[in-house]
């Protein structure tokens, strides 16, 4: 089961960022805007943390926080402000009534919020069979964020994990490295992800190497292109969470 998080933010545009971030590395994400229904979602969920805005409707951040100190039942979950409001003197009360942490929108940074979190609540792990671990696994792919994902999930799960964000540089490491599989994108700098997979299959020494596709490429011709040229199997981006592909590389490992 997911760990859970109760995201409790009024900008509609924020929130939604943040719950697709969260979604995207294994987080089960409740997002409401009423400072009232947010409450009354923590008292029901118990999550494991709680973003919480300051500013609200019908009911702000601190009464919350006030109200969650108040309640046995939830008043050890933490909680992670963030907020327009940066003044000292109210990041020492958010702080007194129980924050774990605290985060100015106007020095907003996603990919913090996103390491404090997962520092403070890992999603649940995928516990892999023994015959994933030490795989070496190399991963081509240009997205920092999605790379950084695996990467920490793979590494979490005994693998050594490679990187190459071209095509180039992914058939040079691909023949000195022998890696067990290879993550590959299809949109690359360089030559494309199928290019990639033309040589890699041209190569006596990379021809039986596991390939699984992970693209944003949709479209039926593309996997049928894949297809043809070998991968064990074609994984859309939008489609498909990190738990999603990790399941995918230990169903093909573990067959192998």
């Amino acid at each position: 089961m997911n760990s859970k998080i109760v995201l409790i933010e009024d900008d509609q545009t924020l929130g939604e960022m943040l719950k697709k971030k969260l979604t995207l590395i294994g987080y089960t994400v409740t997002h409401v805007i009423d400072g009232a229904e947010g409450l009354k979602m923590i008292q029901q969920e118990k999550p494991d943390l709680v973003l919480l805005d300051i500013l609200l409707p019908t009911m702000n951040g601190y009464e919350i926080l006030e109200a969650k100190r108040d309640d046995p039942s939830i008043k050890d979950i933490p909680v992670i402000i963030v907020s327009n409001s940066g003044q000292p003197v109210e990041l020492q009360r958010a702080l007194e009534l129980g924050a774990t942490d605290y985060f100015i929108k106007a020095q907003f940074d996603p990919d913090e919020i996103i390491s404090k979190v997962t520092t403070l609540v890992p999603p649940t792990k995928i516990t892999a069979p023994a015959s994933l671990a030490n795989k070496k696994i190399l991963l081509v792919e240009d997205d920092k964020f999605l790379s950084d994902v695996l990467t920490r999930k793979l590494t979490n799960e005994g693998c050594k994990v490679l990187h190459a964000v071209t095509g180039e540089s992914s058939l040079e490491m691909a023949e000195h490295e022998q890696p067990d599989m290879i993550l590959l994108d299809l949109v690359l700098p360089g030559i494309t992800g199928f290019d990639v997979l033309e040589k890699l299959r041209a190569n006596p020494n990379t021809k039986n190497t596991h390939v699984i596709i992970l693209s944003n490429l949709s479209q039926s011709e593309d996997k049928d292109r894949a297809n043809t040229l070998g991968v064990d199997a074609f994984l859309v981006k939008a489609m498909n969470t990190p738990g999603n592909i990790f399941n995918t590389i230990v169903s093909v490992l573990s067959s192998s």
